[in-house]
């Protein structure tokens, strides 16, 4: 029998309660911070944004950022909220100067969400006015006003502070980490020429803009084939090289200030603008590919009133530079064109070493395509008897937008794969199953992807044979044991999307699972314990003589206990790419041949293992 439907099953939600409610509409995934898309950061950027904005209307070049365990402090020097309308631009949906396109015309956030998203989700959250010489002070608490200072006052400069302490009760047992934070405030100076931006006693600035951008994220993909082509004309910036040593092809993309990570109208115009331009210039049907395999590329465009497809502002989904005015894939076309033919012709050197990697392309991918034929039908019949591959049931859709949250599992054995598949949500979680150690690929071409049946059915599973763009899964993740095997399987698999999809890695794809070390449990209650210190927490907190258990690897782990691992509470330690690190000289260190460097660092850290072993005699 259904419930009866009247009116008082109509409700009205206040903003804050809609905002905790549906967290997900306004910042996109929660996350515990592991993903460099989590909402955590998210909040961090909304408040930048506004900051931003004052700058690029000619207010305040400093921006003063803390972290602080997990309280952040923004402090911009550009006019200042309006005193008297403080309280409504931090906690009234859909107010804001943004609506007058004539003061922000061109700026990163449209709809009055972002600062009232951060109010509602955080647990402390501050805002501090200054406007010539008085202060307008206001404090909240998940949303709800707690304190409304009088006008005051103040020496202090003109501009906006914004403290905040995102709410656990949201996001969990939550952590900052630093180079995803670095990483979104080297952007915001990339793109604003004059911008100075100081975190936690750090500074960043940017002379050259988008060949800054990429100079910085060069090093790791080796020398590049010519020097970076950088172009800005009105609306538009772009810059890209070839690379000598990376596979498939790298972009950063950008509307007004905002990186747009999923691309967009933006982007595709400009790729397509680039092969249509190289194809007239040396007057040749270059196949799409080899133009622009290993390219890097940034391109940053500014549009009026933009409209993106999701409230995170990941894609951009606008076809018109202006409402009703010129299309954005004609506008990128013609500056593309004209400029990039102008620098060939003026540029021959720079003109013949394109046209040698786009030759050198076209005879690898020639030489490719018999071995991914029969790589092809390799994978078909192995489909059908081999169980490597527990899919899933949902995966990322053809525009690479996310249904939902995906995992890939990659282990290792029957018995640590067969735990996570009984364990795993079958609905967003897969598990790929290794048989025994993979190939050392290091220094090895493409080729061996293909040759090889254990690399050739993983690429096949997750569908990164020529790009990303159709990647089956948002989190492929590394699940090994906590042993030396288990740590070389990790090397080798490391070794394997760093060797030949380092742009998997570079966009934050790739993790490592963690999981407990030690069970710790008494009559009344089980812990499990990730280290020895988190173990001795646990012993302190039970008291008396605990059972103390040491997991000698997943496989020892029960299917009931595992859910705990993968499900809401999951541990994953994201691969992470420093700038200055090489991948060459990465990969070089730890599985090249043996250099007396390698000797001294194992040598330097046996005795670890050592311990681990002691450890689980003793458990």
């Amino acid at each position: 029998m259904s419930e009866k439907y009247t009116e008082d099953n109509i409700r009205s939600l206040e903003w804050r309660e809609h905002i905790r409610i549906r967290p997900g509409m306004y910042i996109g995934k929660l996350g515990d911070g592991a993903s460099q898309d989590d909402g955590i950061y998210v909040l961090i950027k909304e408040i930048i944004d506004n900051a931003i904005d004052e700058f690029v209307m000619g207010h305040g070049k400093n921006i003063d950022i803390t972290i602080e365990e997990r309280k952040v402090t923004i402090r911009d020097y550009g006019r200042g909220i309006p005193l008297g309308k403080v309280i409504d631009c931090v906690s009234k949906i859909n107010t804001g100067a943004k609506y007058d396109s004539k003061v922000f015309k061109k700026a990163v956030g449209l709809n009055g969400v972002g600062s009232k998203a951060v109010n509602a989700l955080s647990s402390e959250f501050i805002t501090q006015s200054v406007r010539e010489g008085q202060m307008k002070r206001v404090v909240y608490a998940k949303g709800e006003l707690l304190q409304d200072d009088p006008i005051r006052s103040s020496d202090e400069e003109n501009g906006t502070l914004v403290s905040f302490i995102p709410d656990k009760e949201v996001f969990g047992n939550y952590h900052f980490i630093d180079e995803y934070v670095e990483k979104l405030l080297w952007n915001y100076v990339f793109l604003n020429k004059g911008l100075a931006i100081r975190y936690n006693g750090q500074r960043f600035i940017a002379k050259n803009g988008l060949r800054d951008l990429l100079e910085r994220n060069i090093n790791g993909n080796g020398p590049t084939l010519y020097p970076i082509v950088h172009i800005t004309e009105d609306d538009l910036e772009f810059a890209f090289t070839h690379s000598t040593k990376q596979y498939g092809e790298e972009y950063y993309s950008f509307v007004n200030g905002q990186h747009t990570t999923q691309g967009g109208t933006h982007q595709s115009a400009f790729k397509e603008a680039i092969v249509k331009t190289i194809r007239e210039f040396y007057n040749k049907d270059f196949d799409t590919a080899d133009v622009r395999q290993s390219i890097l590329a940034a391109i940053s465009i500014k549009v009026q009133e933009p409209v993106f497809e999701s409230q995170t502002k990941t894609k951009l989904g606008s076809q018109h530079m202006e409402p009703g005015g010129q299309t954005i894939r004609n506008y990128i076309s013609d500056i593309v064109k004209r400029n990039l033919d102008n620098y060939l012709h003026i540029n021959p050197e720079t003109a013949e070493e394109l046209y040698r990697k786009i030759l050198q392309s076209q005879k690898e991918r020639k030489e490719l395509d018999g071995i991914k034929k029969l790589a092809r039908e390799s994978v078909k019949k192995a489909s059908l008897h081999n169980k490597k591959l527990r899919d899933c049931k949902v995966h990322l859709n053809s525009n690479h937008e996310l249904k939902l949250d995906t995992t890939l599992f990659i282990t290792e054995g029957d018995s640590a794969s067969g735990s996570i598949t009984k364990s795993r949500d079958v609905k967003t979680q897969a598990v790929f199953s290794l048989k025994g150690k993979p190939l050392n690929c290091f220094g090895l071409s493409k080729k061996i992807v293909y040759q090889n049946e254990e690399f050739n059915l993983l690429q096949s599973a997750l569908n990164i044979d020529e790009d990303l763009d159709n990647l089956r899964y948002n989190n492929i993740v590394i699940a090994t044991d906590a042993d030396v095997d288990g740590m070389h399987i990790r090397l080798l698999l490391l070794t394997f999307f760093l060797q030949f999809y380092p742009d998997l890695v570079k966009a934050g794809h790739l993790y490592i699972l963690q999981t407990p070390l030690f069970r710790v449990r008494d009559k009344r209650e089980t812990i499990y314990a990730y280290n020895e210190d988190e173990k001795e927490d646990a012993i302190d907190k039970l008291k008396g003589k605990p059972e103390i258990t040491r997991f000698k690897g997943l496989g020892e782990i029960s299917p009931d206990e595992f859910k705990h691992f993968i499900g809401a509470g999951i541990r994953l330690e994201p691969v992470l790419l420093q700038r200055e690190s090489s991948i060459k000289e990465i990969m070089s260190f730890y599985m090249g041949k043996n250099t007396p460097e390698r000797q001294t660092f194992i040598i330097d850290n046996l005795k670890i293992e050592e311990d681990i072993v002691e450890e689980s005699k003793v458990a």
